[in-house]
């Protein structure tokens, strides 16, 4: 979907079940870091973004929560073995935006797909997910799974380096009809993550590099948004 008629196909959020198209007022490239090539782009969101993803995820949160642990485990395990069959694909996607080479990029899919299958149980409401762009799809795997497992939406806001495999395991949630409003995408940055503490999410995460856990952290402590740093 192109939001301008030249350069690089921009990205949408993924809000409510469906690709949700913004005028942001800005984007920002995001490169190949192997050839400095721009190759797609995604839109700096902010506050009213961010009221829309939370929105959607606080609706469906009942609902998810009601469907019970098995049928939750049953949803994952079905976008487990989408991601699985596509997996070549998304490691294509890894290796454009996260300088992963083939095998690298094969295992991070592999752990993703373990991550979804293999879920604990972790803490319910609507929540909040920043990444960073070193291990995009494992490090999101990883966080979302004992979420939702336990009855918990989620707004993911993945890295704007490397957002593309987090944007088609959203859509293929849809194709193995997850309900929609569980899982949520904000594309952007700084303001972002600033509009998510501003819509009221129940706790942020940050799963990366710890000095940018840092930066993300602060604006978590200025909102009074509970903030949680992921190991690994």
């Amino acid at each position: 979907m192109d939001f301008t008629p030249e350069g690089p196909q921009a990205i949408p959020l993924w809000i409510n079940g469906r690709a949700f198209l913004t005028v942001a007022d800005g984007f920002l490239d995001v490169t190949n870091p192997a050839t400095g090539e721009a190759i797609r782009r995604v839109p700096l969101c902010g506050a009213s973004e961010a009221a829309e993803a939370v929105a959607a995820a606080r609706a469906a949160q009942p609902l998810w929560a009601d469907m019970g642990m098995q049928a939750r485990r049953v949803c994952l395990g079905r976008l487990a073995e989408a991601l699985d069959a596509y997996a070549g694909h998304f490691a294509k996607l890894l290796q454009q935006e996260a300088l992963l080479d083939d095998a690298a990029a094969s295992a991070e899919v592999a752990a993703a797909v373990e991550a979804l299958q293999s879920a604990a149980v972790g803490d319910t409401g609507v929540v909040g997910l920043v990444l960073d762009p070193v291990r995009p799809l494992a490090a999101f795997a990883a966080a979302l799974a004992p979420a939702l497992m336990a009855g918990a939406t989620l707004v993911v806001k993945p890295s704007p380096k490397a957002p593309s495999a987090i944007y088609a395991l959203c859509e293929l949630s849809a194709r193995v009809e997850w309900p929609a409003g569980v899982l949520n995408l904000l594309q952007g940055d700084t303001a972002a993550v600033e509009g998510l503490c501003a819509a009221a999410v129940d706790r942020l995460l940050y799963a990366g590099n710890p000095a940018l856990g840092e930066q993300v952290g602060r604006i978590a402590a200025a909102a009074g948004t509970p903030f949680e740093t992921l190991g690994g």
